[in-house]
């Protein structure tokens, strides 16, 4: 159940009261007995952090991959476009890159 901040107009007295959402909203004082008793608007006793859930997150596609921290899917998705090849490419066969020398022998202590 919610707890709603009430305070008098007239005398001042406030007070936290648990009621169910359907209840009827307090009119009269309880101090003083007045019917300037009424609800206080106050700020909600948490925080929304982080990324949050995304729709895109549970795509019939993707049902049993587990959702990605939007940090590590922004690094694969550009890890991906990198290593596709260009489309304007020309169709005629690459000769393969001459192969690299291998490394000197390591030097022995005499």
């Amino acid at each position: 159940m919610p707890i709603y901040a009430y305070k008098c107009a007239t005398c001042g007295h406030a007070d936290d009261v648990m009621q169910k959402m359907s209840d009827v909203a307090l009119t009269t004082c309880p101090k003083c007995g007045s019917e300037t008793y009424s609800k206080q608007l106050t700020a909600p006793g948490f925080a929304l952090k982080g990324s949050g859930w995304y729709v895109t997150d549970f795509r019939d596609s993707k049902k049993n991959e587990p959702a990605k921290p939007a940090a590590e899917a922004n690094k694969t998705d550009a890890a991906k476009t990198e290593a596709k090849p260009a489309a304007t490419e020309s169709a005629t066969p690459t000769t393969p890159a001459p192969a690299s020398a291998p490394p000197p022998p390591a030097a022995t202590p005499t």
